[in-house]
C-alpha cells in the first residue's frame, strides 16, 4: 500500500513538475496525458479513486484521533498505538498529498488550456491586427497617389480654364478685327458706289460737251 502510494505521490509530483516547468516536448506529453484521462472513462475512474482515497484518508484521520484520545485518557501510549498511529499518519499524510496534487494537476492543466487558447487568440488578434494595418497602410498610399491625382487634374483644369479664357480672349480679338475689317469693306463699297456715280455724271457732261461742239460745228 504505502509503496503504491510513493509511487502514484512521485508520478504526480513528476506531472506536476512537468507541467509547471516547460523542458522540450516533456510538457506536451504531460498535457496529452492528462487530457487522455479525462477522456472517455476517465473521469469517472479518477473520482471513484479519489472517493476510495478519501474515505481511506478519512478512516485514517479518524483512527489517528482514537489514539489520541485513548493516549490522553491512559496517560501513556502503548508501543502497539505508537506504531498504528505512525503508520496511520503516514498513510493519511501520503494520501492527502496523492489528492492535493491530483487537484493541482487538474488546475494546471485547465489553466495550461485556458494559457495556450489566449496566446492562439492573442496570435490571431495580433495577425489581424497586423493585416488591418497594412489595409491601412495600402489605403493611406492610394489616398496619397488619389489626392496626387486629383492636385494634378486641378492643375490641369486650371490650365485648361487660362487656355479657354486665352483663346476666348483671341475669339474675341478676330471678331473685334473682323468687324473693323466688314465696317471697312462696307466703306469702301460706299465710297466705290459714290465714285461710279461721279463717274456717271462726269461721262453724261462729257456726253452733253460733245453734243454741244458737234452742234456748233
Amino acid at each position: 500500500m504505502f509503496q503504491l502510494l510513493f509511487l502514484v505521490l512521485f508520478a504526480e509530483a513528476a506531472v506536476a513538475l512537468l507541467l509547471m516547468v516547460k523542458v522540450g516536448p516533456l510538457r506536451e506529453l504531460a498535457m496529452r496525458g492528462v487530457e487522455q484521462a479525462k477522456m472517455g472513462r476517465g473521469p469517472a475512474t479518477v473520482k471513484t479513486i479519489a472517493c476510495t482515497l478519501s474515505v481511506i484518508l478519512l478512516s485514517s484521520v479518524t483512527t489517528i484521533l482514537k489514539i489520541q484520545n485513548r493516549g490522553h485518557k491512559l496517560g501513556t501510549v502503548s508501543p502497539m498505538d505508537q506504531v498504528l498511529w505512525r503508520t496511520h499518519l503516514l498513510e493519511a499524510s501520503l494520501i492527502g498529498y496523492t489528492l492535493f496534487l491530483a487537484f493541482v494537476i487538474d488546475r494546471l492543466h485547465h489553466y495550461l488550456q485556458k494559457l495556450i487558447t489566449l496566446r492562439k487568440a492573442a496570435s490571431t488578434s495580433r495577425e489581424e491586427v497586423e493585416k488591418l494595418q497594412m489595409e491601412n497602410r495600402s489605403l493611406r498610399e492610394k489616398e496619397d497617389k488619389s489626392s496626387g491625382e486629383i492636385k494634378k487634374l486641378h492643375q490641369d483644369i486650371a490650365k485648361l480654364r487660362e487656355d479657354m479664357k486665352k483663346l476666348k480672349s483671341e475669339s474675341e480679338d478676330h471678331e473685334r478685327k473682323a468687324s473693323e475689317a466688314e465696317a471697312h469693306v462696307n466703306a469702301l463699297q460706299k465710297q466705290s458706289e459714290e465714285l461710279l456715280l461721279e463717274y456717271d455724271r462726269l461721262l453724261e457732261d462729257n456726253q452733253i460737251l460733245q453734243s454741244q461742239l458737234h452742234y456748233k460745228a
